[in-house]
């Protein structure tokens, strides 16, 4: 038996200004995809247009929720950021290299590695800690920044 669910949940930090980390949890399929679409875009528009999105949660992608990637890149490359994917699940992985995906969407082995590339191709201009978000999502929501101590 299948269990189709139809809950996507995003826990964004934001180590740097500008930069947000969402983890995704949950399958990112025809029913969710649009809510990664919406959530992690409302994260871009919020301030941080360079993205990462730690897929090490995700049980399942098909090809909507491999558009929706497509469609995250392409917001951010619209406010001059950029999109990176880390802990992706192998078959997702094998999904991105069979569509030439790959080639677009940078593929890191830990969100660790994507900070450390992104600051390291000069995207990124400030360091330090900034805050974090938890999102979770399925019905919309609003990000509220948590400020360190």
């Amino acid at each position: 038996m299948t269990y189709v669910t139809d809950t996507l949940q995003l826990t964004v930090q934001q180590p740097r200004p500008g930069l947000a980390i969402a983890t995704v949890a949950g399958d990112v399929d025809t029913r969710t995809a649009d809510t990664l679409r919406r959530e992690a875009s409302e994260i871009i528009q919020q301030g941080c247009p360079h993205l990462i999105l730690d897929l090490s949660q995700v049980g399942f992608c098909d090809s909507a929720g491999l558009s929706a990637l497509i469609g995250l890149w392409h917001a951010t490359e619209a406010v001059h950021g950029s999109l990176g994917l880390a802990n992706v699940p192998d078959r997702l992985t094998r999904m991105l290299v069979l569509t030439g995906v790959d080639a677009v969407l940078p593929v890191h082995a830990t969100a660790a590695q994507a900070v450390t590339t992104m600051t390291a191709a000069g995207l990124l201009t400030s360091a330090g800690e900034h805050g974090s978000v938890t999102h979770a999502s399925g019905d919309g929501g609003t990000c509220e920044p948590t400020l360190p101590n």
